[in-house]
């Protein structure tokens, strides 16, 4: 699964520091900000989809779609040679993203106990955040030596390995719940788009994401500016990648033995010092020391999160609790990149609007955690699990 999970990773994240070059020269720079944010969007909106499915179709078939369009849109990149292609290939590429983590958490959840929920999230979230290390370096190496076509199709490659790994597992969905697919199946109650249970997480994903949309967007440029180009130009990704490796293998158990909300009002009070470093940032060490604090409590809050929404989802729609946490997750992701590329405008002396606006919105999750009792996962575990079924919903 950790395999799994670190090639598909590297798949999409090894395209990131040359997209943004890539869309300008097809005549699109004013639109920087749709890379990431159109990716979002299809992903979000197929976030429920991909929950239900995940419930009833199983864990395993929603990786393997997920992985599948990677593999795809990898090999129509390099035909996208217009703008308009090349954003509408960016909103197709994102149902990746909408299916294959959801069915990963769900995967996960089933077969690791509710008291190591946290480590396993957390070396999880290890090989995610290597994948997404090695893919941009990786990724700007190719396109510097080889071509920007080359670049693409080596992202189609990991993709197909990925999906090559799923073939060894066993699915995890118990065979009393399982259904055949059928379109009937995409057709979504109220109940099923969203899982109340799971709100307070999902608000703090979303505000806590938001800084990471934004950073997509502009640190290429801000990297370029600062004079890291050529091989230097993904060093960002990797001190950030790198101390967020760092907290997950130390403090992957942090969440197990403290709670979670208590780990995850550290985790934002680091993540607000990192993008506190951002906004001032003169120099490549202090733009360097920004990631690697940003990495930090990126480290901490990422798996945090996900064990947190698992225990307070049922056992029976693991899928759509965590399809709700993404749906928020995609939501803030895709709000900081439209909004970065918006007050960045490819004007330098604006990037320092946008980090303090990302500042802001962690500002806001510290103070909505402060409100939050701190709860034990144990506890909150065992209250979701044993609470009745809600009520169906009309269909939309």
């Amino acid at each position: 699964m950790c395999l799994s999970s670190f090639l598909f990773f590297a798949s999409f994240n090894l395209l990131l520091p040359k997209l943004p070059e890539h869309l300008t020269r097809l005549g699109g720079g004013q639109y920087k900000g749709f890379i990431i944010a159109l990716f979002t969007l299809t992903a979000a909106i197929s976030r429920p989809f991909s929950g239900k499915l995940a419930d009833t179709v199983g864990r395993i078939p929603v990786m393997v779609f997920g992985s599948l369009v990677c593999f795809v849109c990898g090999f129509f990149y390099p035909w996208a040679l217009t703008v308009t292609g090349f954003l509408g290939l960016r909103l197709l590429h994102g149902f990746s993203t909408g299916f294959k983590p959801t069915g990963t958490a769900a995967y996960v959840a089933d077969i690791v106990p509710v008291a190591q929920r946290g480590e396993a999230m957390g070396l999880l979230g290890v090989t995610g955040a290597l994948g997404m290390a090695c893919g941009p370096l990786f990724g700007s190496w190719v396109a510097t030596h080889y071509s920007i076509n080359a670049m693409f199709y080596c992202s189609s490659g990991a993709a197909l390995l990925s999906l090559l790994v799923q073939g060894t597992l066993t699915e995890t969905l118990p065979q009393a719940q399982r259904q055949r697919f059928r379109f009937a199946l995409l057709k979504l109650k109220w109940g099923e788009v969203l899982e109340p249970r799971v709100l307070a997480p999902a608000l703090v994903t979303a505000l806590c994401l938001f800084p990471y949309g934004a950073v997509l967007t502009v640190i290429p440029d801000q990297s370029r500016i600062l004079g890291l180009t050529g091989s230097t130009e993904g060093l960002f990704y990797t001190f950030y990648t790198a101390a967020s490796l760092v907290v997950r293998l130390v403090a992957g158990k942090a969440s197990d033995t403290h709670g979670r909300v208590p780990v995850l009002r550290w985790s934002a009070g680091i993540l607000a010092l990192g993008l506190a470093l951002l906004v001032y940032a003169p120099s490549v060490p202090w733009f360097l020391a920004g990631a690697v604090v940003f990495g930090l409590g990126t480290g901490l809050n990422s798996p945090t999160l996900y064990a947190w929404t698992i225990d307070l989802s049922h056992p029976e729609h693991r899928g759509r609790g965590v399809a709700t946490m993404y749906i928020a997750l995609e939501v803030g992701i895709g709000l900081g990149a439209l909004l970065a590329g918006w007050i960045f405008a490819n004007l330098p002396g604006r990037l320092p609007y946008v980090h303090a606006l990302s500042l802001l919105c962690v500002l806001a999750a510290i103070g909505y955690l402060l409100s939050v009792p701190a709860t034990g996962p144990p506890v909150a575990a065992a209250v979701a699990e044993s609470a009745p079924e809600p009520a169906p919903e009309e269909v939309v």
